[in-house]
Formats: C-alpha cells, sequence, structure tokens
C-alpha cells in the first residue's frame, strides 16, 4: 500500500512539475530507458531540421542549374524599324546636305563683276577713258582707249594733241576733248566713257572669316558673314559695296570649308589617342574616314562606331555601330554611314595590346627598382672583395 502511494505521489510530483515547464525523469529510469518524452521532441526537432536542409539543397541546385537571371524591365516593343525618314543615311542611300552656311575659319573667294565708281567721279592719273569720236580725219580715227598719263592729261594723236583732263568730271573731260578737237575738225561728235580706275582699290580676292565672323575688304570697311548661306553674303555685300560703287555686282564662293568637320579618334591602347580633324565634303563615308587616318593602327580594333550629336541640345547618345569586315571585305553599304558636321568616327583599341600597356607600366617601375636594388648590391660585395684584397696585401 505504502508503494502505491509512493508511485501516486512521484506521479503527481511529475505532473507538477511537467506542468511547470520542465521536464525531470527519476534517476533509475533515466539510466536504463532514458525519458520517453524527451526522444519524442527531439525526434520532431531533429526531422523538421533534415526537411529544411533537403528543401535548402534541392532549391541551391536549381539555382546553380539554371543560373541567376535579373528582372528585366526593357519593352522589346521600342525595337521596331524605325521610319525610313529617321534611318541614317549610308553610301548607296545619300542625302544632300543643307545650305552650308559660312563660320570661322573658313576662306571666301569674292569675284567683282561690276566695278563703277559713284557719280560724279573725277578723273586721276593712270584711269582709262574710253573715248570714241565721229567726224574725224580719215588717216587718223579717234575710237580706244586711252590712258590718262602722270601730267594728268591724254594724247588723242598727232594732227589733235593733248587734252588735259585729270580732276574733271566725265562731262567735263568730254567737253575739254570736244573743244580740242573742234579746232581741228568741224562739228566733231564726242563720246567718253570710264573704261578702268586705277585709285579704286580692287575687291577681287579671298578673304579670311575672322573669329568675329566679319570678312575684311581693306578700304571699303567689314561684312559680318557668320551664320549667312552664299546668297545672302553675296546680297548683304552688294548693299555695302553700293555705297563706293554704281550698281556694284558680286560673285561669292567658298575657297575652302574648314568650319563643317567630323573627327575620327583613335583610341591608343593606354599610349595616347589620336583624333584628327576633318573638313566635310559632302560625300563622306566611314571609308573615307577611315582612309584619311591611313586604316586601322597597330594597336586598334576592328570594333568601330560613329558617334553622332542628338539633335536641339539633348543630352542623349546616338551610336551608330559599323561592321567593319562588311563594309570592307563584303563591300555591304549598310552600316557605311553618311558623315554629318560634328560625327565622331571612333575606333577601339585593341584589349590585348591595352592590357600589355597597362602590365609595362605597371611592372616597369618595379623592374627598375629592382635594378637599382640589385646594383647596390652588387656594387657592395666589390667594395668588400676589394677591401679584403687591401687588408691581405697590406699585412
Amino acid at each position: 500500500m505504502k508503494t502505491e502511494i509512493g508511485h501516486l505521489s512521484n506521479a503527481r510530483g511529475t505532473a507538477g512539475q511537467a506542468s511547470s515547464g520542465t521536464l525531470r525523469c527519476p534517476p533509475e529510469r533515466l539510466s536504463a530507458t532514458g525519458c520517453a518524452s524527451a526522444r519524442h521532441i527531439w525526434a520532431g526537432r531533429s526531422g523538421r531540421s533534415l526537411d529544411w536542409l533537403r528543401w535548402l539543397t534541392v532549391a541551391l541546385a536549381v539555382l546553380i542549374l539554371s543560373g541567376c537571371h535579373a528582372v528585366d524591365f526593357y519593352d522589346y516593343s521600342l525595337d521596331r524599324p524605325a521610319p525610313p525618314q529617321l534611318e541614317p543615311p549610308r553610301e548607296l542611300g545619300m542625302v544632300a546636305l543643307p545650305a552650308y552656311r559660312v563660320e570661322p575659319p573658313d576662306i571666301l573667294s569674292i569675284e567683282m563683276l561690276k566695278m563703277v565708281p559713284l557719280p560724279p567721279y573725277r578723273v586721276d592719273i593712270f584711269d582709262v577713258l574710253q573715248v570714241q569720236v565721229t567726224g574725224t580725219l580719215l588717216d587718223q580715227p579717234i575710237n580706244g582707249l586711252y590712258l590718262v598719263e602722270t601730267e594728268g592729261v591724254i594724247t588723242l594723236g598727232p594732227a589733235y594733241g593733248r587734252v588735259r583732263v585729270a580732276g574733271m568730271t566725265i562731262e567735263q573731260a568730254t567737253e575739254a576733248i570736244t573743244r580740242q578737237l573742234q579746232i581741228v575738225l568741224v562739228k566733231p561728235e564726242v563720246s567718253v566713257q570710264l573704261a578702268r580706275t586705277a585709285g579704286t582699290a580692287p575687291v577681287t580676292g579671298e578673304y579670311l572669316v575672322g573669329p568675329d565672323g566679319t570678312i575684311n575688304l581693306r578700304q571699303y570697311g567689314i561684312v559680318h558673314v557668320a551664320g549667312k548661306t552664299l546668297t545672302q553674303i553675296r546680297v548683304d555685300l552688294q548693299r555695302h559695296l553700293s555705297q563706293f560703287f554704281d550698281s556694284p555686282e558680286v560673285s561669292v564662293d567658298v575657297r575652302q570649308y574648314n568650319s563643317k568637320v567630323f573627327y575620327v579618334i583613335t583610341q591608343g591602347a593606354g599610349l595616347g589617342d589620336n583624333i584628327r580633324r576633318i573638313p566635310v565634303t559632302g560625300s563622306d563615308t566611314v571609308l573615307d574616314a577611315l582612309s584619311s587616318v591611313n586604316g586601322l593602327s597597330q594597336v586598334s580594333s576592328a570594333q568601330i562606331w560613329v558617334a553622332r550629336p542628338a539633335p536641339g541640345g539633348f543630352g542623349c547618345e546616338q551610336i551608330l555601330p559599323v561592321d567593319y569586315a562588311s563594309i570592307t571585305q563584303g563591300a555591304s553599304a549598310a552600316t557605311n554611314y553618311q558623315l554629318m558636321p560634328g560625327d565622331r568616327v571612333f575606333i577601339a583599341e585593341d584589349n590585348l595590346i591595352a592590357m600589355n600597356s597597362w602590365l609595362t607600366k605597371v611592372t616597369a617601375p618595379i623592374e627598375r627598382l629592382l635594378g637599382v636594388a640589385g646594383l647596390g648590391g652588387s656594387t657592395a660585395r666589390n667594395l668588400q672583395t676589394l677591401g679584403r684584397e687591401y687588408n691581405r696585401n697590406r699585412f
């Protein structure tokens, strides 16, 4: 009976201890069979841990086999072909450039087609007058060009003498010649015209457009031409020269196109890039640009593209890739683009040569330091050897 009560009391104590959150087993049972409930809890926890490890292993295997893929938010519908009017011009589909607008440092060629001084013009020495007279002597006609000599006179011939015309207007010179001829002739009819002036500086020549956008016409003043077409410049020149000439006529052309250029940039593989500035002629292509720099250099790769400035000052990049093998070996014009003013033809460097240059730059100082250190050590050893020889010979 006592034993049963003892077992009951032990059971009650065990239940009370279990309800309080602590699991205890009698020493004799723990040593013999252990605690059954503890084994059950540990087995459950171990099973769950093994499940998690299995799932984690499966997930890692899936990631390794399939690879990691970033989320791509790009809308591939934007890759639709561009409209034909937006396609860049190429070798077999070139377009005419807009009307050329002169900018510094272009060189203009100006030719004066009609240069008649404003009336009343006064005849000066070395001017040339065209004189025509009717009713002259049969053997001494007057019809030709006559130079105003240094004395201010023109010589009409042995029978008519000389007439002073310097400082006179054309009308006054006509009257003076008529009076002179009336001494010999009866009712001569005289016509005088100014054929060429000596005191008027010529306008015809080549003119450099200065940094301020003007050309200097010497004694005729300065004319602003920057940003204007050739037609606009011709009208402005004729209007400006009308202050000095009667209904002047000029022709204008561009002697050298220096302001509209494209650039060829050759990457130097760590040895310094090379940039060439080439004037635009209107029919330049990528092959023309490459030929102007004697083709690809020894440090260049076949990776080439055309960088075109965005219109309207936008900050975006316009890159036109060039297939070098196609435009050279295959004669394909698809990427042989027509070059526009401001284009940059970029020739990328060879990566292996660039890496070799970088390694050379990195290792060169180290090699130099090691060489100096080796030289210093060798010098020290030589000095020590000389010292021993000296001491041995001394004693």
